[in-house]
């Protein structure tokens, strides 16, 4: 069984001299097993996704045997991140057209992480061995390895300076805790997002004029969050009624927490898509302001988000 990722708690940027600061990369998340040479992708969900990254079949062939935890991203036409171009690439599962968008959209594997290598378990050995170790790995390109500062503060001026997505900090002594969101890795966004299951939609002006958006409970029912219609271009609109649609339900999923103005004319759905909104902050009953739709994010399930009641105010 392929092992889950490592996940980052959010909260202040940490100081000291026990800790090291890397970029955060808008990408998906993917551990790569390396063996006999050939490499094998897998989601955090378990899923493998090889085929749909024909270009990183290669990355590992002088590496032999080994277990690397790091981001897949497709840099757009300045060299930043784009979830936009990745997400033409995340779900294809043809051969065929993985290819052709290898040459079109091609993608990196920035690799942060050292697992295993060549039967060792790695996961107790001090991060900072473990960056020691994986910077001398035979890790071919289109794989590298990202810097690792010791400038907390400056870190975060270049992240936002680069539009990138934020910085996470990782204390030096820390080991692989794995599917564990630990505070040993801390991270710290540019802007205040945060992924929300989406329980329904208003219609408005057009079939889209708002969503209906929560965070799960332990029973498994939303708490709701609140409306989000900020953001849906015509394109996202698209992309949401064909996400969303199928799922179509007669029943609300958010009990009692939804106010009954927000659930006129709603059409309920099925929990099961994820979406990245931008928000203000949150109203001390747990409702956004000034939510901004972002983007489907099809790499990160509904019981991947912190059930309602343990959220922090800033998770993202």
């Amino acid at each position: 069984m392929v092992v889950s990722p490592m996940l980052a708690s959010p909260g202040p940027l940490p100081a000291g001299p026990g800790w090291a600061y890397e970029f955060k990369w808008d990408g998906v998340r993917a551990i790569a097993v390396v063996k006999g040479g050939r490499t094998r992708l897998f989601a955090r969900s378990g899923a493998e996704i090889t085929i749909a990254y024909p270009e990183l079949a290669n990355i590992g062939t002088d590496l032999g045997a080994g277990t690397v935890d790091g981001e897949v991203v497709v840099f757009d036409a300045s060299g930043r991140p784009s979830f936009t171009n990745l997400a033409e690439r995340m779900h294809v599962r043809d051969k065929v057209k993985a290819a052709r968008l290898a040459t079109l959209l091609p993608a990196s594997y920035l690799v942060f992480d050292l697992l295993e290598l060549d039967g060792r378990a790695q996961y107790d050995t001090p991060y900072e061995q473990r960056r020691e170790r994986l910077l001398r790995l035979a890790l071919k390109p289109p794989a590298m390895v990202p810097p690792s500062f010791d400038d907390g503060p400056a870190t975060v001026r270049a992240s936002q300076e680069n539009a990138l997505e934020g910085v996470v900090a990782k204390r030096l002594r820390s080991a692989y805790r794995p599917g564990v969101r630990s505070p040993d890795w801390v991270k710290v966004k540019s802007e205040e997002t945060a992924e929300f299951v989406v329980g329904g939609w208003r219609p408005g002006v057009r079939k889209i004029g708002a969503l209906l958006v929560g965070i799960p409970e332990a029973d498994g029912s939303l708490l709701y969050a609140g409306r989000c219609g900020g953001g849906i271009s015509a394109a996202s609109e698209k992309n949401l009624l064909k996400a969303l649609q199928p799922l179509e339900a007669d029943k609300s999923p958010f009990g009692a927490s939804i106010p009954r103005e927000d659930a006129r004319t709603a059409h309920w759905c099925r929990p099961e898509v994820v979406v990245e909104v931008r928000f203000g902050n949150r109203t001390p009953d747990g409702r956004l302001r000034f939510p901004r739709f972002l983007r489907i994010r099809p790499d990160v399930t509904p019981s991947e988000i912190e059930p309602a009641g343990i959220l922090d105010d800033d998770e993202g």
